[in-house]
């Protein structure tokens, strides 16, 4: 398999956000007849098959994230219906309790229930560390169409 060249990879990642093809070609630097460039850049499946990678990338990391920000910033609420609910909650009741943020629920031998959360500043820690990696590839991002634009505007001056 081919490595992509810079247009076809720039393509492909303004592709996998859902913009239309047209406006990703021409976004990606196909200036002439971009609906041409677009229809036969996804008639390859080198390129569909790094779109649809692209899209899952894309789409595990945010599900990382919303649950990174559930731990840091959810509701304990339902843990402390259970914790004085006790016995008095239904099965039905305890299904739709949200105890996302529960790390281990014990029963000790003395009675009541011992609640454990996962720890919300680690998630903090965790989130923040993903938006600093969101920026440096955003960044990174910006730097090569900045780079993109300089060459394509030096070709235009010959």
């Amino acid at each position: 398999m081919k490595k992509l060249s810079e247009k076809e990879a720039l393509f492909c990642a303004y592709a996998a956000e859902g913009a239309d093809p047209r406006g990703c070609a021409a976004r990606a630097g196909y200036s002439v007849v971009p609906s041409r460039a677009a229809a036969r850049l996804l008639a390859r499946e080198d390129i569909r098959n790094r779109i649809k990678q692209l899209q899952e990338e894309r789409q595990s990391c945010s599900r990382v994230e919303s649950g990174l920000r559930k731990l840091a910033f959810g509701s304990s609420a339902d843990a402390f219906k259970l914790l004085l609910g006790g016995e008095e909650l239904s099965a039905e009741d305890i299904e739709r309790l949200d105890l996302f943020n529960v790390s281990d629920i014990k029963r000790p031998k003395g009675g009541g229930l011992e609640i454990k959360f996962y720890d919300r500043l680690k998630a903090m820690e965790r989130l923040a560390a993903i938006g600093g990696g969101v920026e440096a590839a955003q960044s990174s991002f910006a730097g090569a169409l900045m780079e993109g634009a300089r060459l394509l505007g030096g070709e235009a001056e010959d």
